[in-house]
């Protein structure tokens, strides 16, 4: 039986305090699960390393130059 299946009988039997803790769980674990799936969007997006593109690099080498 399904945590979701567990609180529609808790709510049809009248357990108020089952469909209440069922609840904070199944909250619980869906806060979990999300912070799980961030984590692997993270780890799989790119990082940025702070090497400078080539028109940086230009820009720093032609002023160096010009200004010597």
């Amino acid at each position: 039986m399904t945590l979701p299946d567990r609180i529609v009988e808790a709510e049809r039997e009248g357990w108020i305090g089952d469909v209440e803790g069922l609840s904070v769980s199944r909250d619980a674990a869906a806060e979990k699960i999300e912070q799980l799936d961030a984590r692997q969007r993270k780890k799989e997006s790119p990082v940025f390393m702070g090497i400078p593109s080539f028109n940086q690099v230009a820009v720093r080498i032609s002023s160096a130059t010009n200004g010597a």
